[in-house]
């Protein structure tokens, strides 16, 4: 009875701790990103607003199905200082901007006013409600197929999220080291997500652990193939933009690439060390009586089959993100010293390489940091892994 009164102190302590930790963060991030922004474009009097359209005054369809030109609308608006007026705007046909507006289709608004005049263009669909209606979906599939680890696993990819946009993004901004925003991300991240999926435990802690050593081998590694190869963050598609901004704020555009790189990899080494460390731990749920070598061994075993798979996805990924220079390559059928020397190619080899080093290395790293938490005395002692 007693230790039961004591277990629940505990437990109420723990939460009231979480939620003052949680709301210290959440503050900070309030605080963190009062960002006095360098205006890179004038945007005053310019809006993005909701409407809906209400005819469609002059079409641009040709005979053929294709469309050229523009469209001449009439919309309503559903938000922003003209709500509930109806404006004459024009549709683009453009792949990237505008939209094939039919009566009663929901549209973005771009809306440039100057005293009572003004000039509205459509930006695009209102895609809003798509957009949250198939995250919604996610994470009721996740919860209803995962149950409470599966509704616990949403709320840290939430909080990776948040991080990523309003803790990294910000300090990139702000001038900070991006390969230690990389890192801080991190490892607040896995903590985060690792003591929700898994509690206070002896695999957590070694998971956390194998995690942020995978992430900053990754890092290393991709470093390493940047400075022998002559790649840096200068040599992405979009440097001119970013050359631009680094001018005006503090951004360190060279380190970049490697940040992204260390988020790239953040999920398959944490994939991977949750998946040894759970594994080697229930091992010795079942038979506490195996060494710290044997349960070494199986982890290490556990792992070789993982290895193949995780390198595989991470490949798979970068690969999809660079389909359509693949595409191109193809189709004007580039030389191999052409292709073998492109910035393109050699940055998705770094990227791809250099998150499959650690997804490897992070195998051993954990299943030793496992198996020697377990055989510890005061682990044993105590049995921290049954909590």
């Amino acid at each position: 009875m007693l230790s039961k009164v004591f277990s629940n102190k505990f437990i109420n302590i723990k939460r009231i701790i979480i939620i003052i930790l949680a709301l210290g963060f959440f503050i900070f991030l309030y605080f963190f990103n009062q960002v006095n922004k360098v205006e890179l474009t004038n945007q005053k009097g310019t809006s993005f607003d909701k409407a809906v359209v209400e005819e469609v005054v002059k079409d641009n369809i040709q005979k053929d199905g294709s469309r050229v030109g523009n469209q001449d609308v009439r919309v309503k608006m559903l938000s922003g200082a003209m709500k509930g007026k109806i404006l004459n705007a024009t549709s683009f046909s453009g792949y990237l901007y505008g939209a094939d507006c039919k009566k009663n289709m929901k549209v973005i608004v771009s809306l440039s006013k100057s005293q009572n005049n003004y000039a509205a263009s459509v930006y695009s669909y209102d895609r809003e409600p798509i957009l949250y209606g198939f995250v919604g979906l996610f994470i009721l599939i996740l919860w209803l197929i995962g149950g409470r680890k599966g509704f616990k696993s949403a709320i840290a990819l939430i909080f990776t999220f948040i991080c990523v946009i309003f803790l990294f993004i910000p300090m990139l901004y702000k001038g900070y080291s991006p390969f230690l925003a990389a890192v801080i991300v991190g490892i607040l991240t896995t903590i985060v997500t690792m003591y929700l999926i898994a509690g206070l435990s002896v695999k957590t802690i070694a998971s956390i652990l194998g995690t942020v050593m995978g992430v900053v081998i990754a890092g290393i590694f991709a470093t390493g193939f940047g400075y022998f190869a002559k790649i840096s963050g200068y040599n992405v598609t979009e440097v001119e933009e970013l050359v631009y901004l680094g001018a005006k704020a503090h951004l360190d555009v060279g380190g970049i690439l490697f940040a992204g790189i260390l988020i790239a990899s953040l999920g398959a080494v944490m994939d991977v060390s949750i998946s040894v460390a759970s594994t080697i731990n229930e091992i010795y749920d079942k038979n506490t009586e195996l060494t710290s070598r044997e349960l070494f061994a199986s982890g290490i075993n556990v792992g070789r089959d993982m290895m193949g798979t995780m390198s595989n996805t991470l490949i798979l990924a970068f690969t999809g993100g660079a389909i359509n220079t693949l595409i191109l390559i193809y189709s004007y059928d580039m030389k191999y010293n052409q292709i073998v020397n492109m910035y393109s190619v050699g940055i998705e080899v770094m990227q791809g390489i250099s998150g499959s080093i650690a997804v490897i290395l992070t195998v051993p790293l954990v299943s030793f940091i496992t198996s020697k938490l377990l055989k510890s005395k005061v682990i044993k002692d105590l049995y921290i892994g049954k909590i």
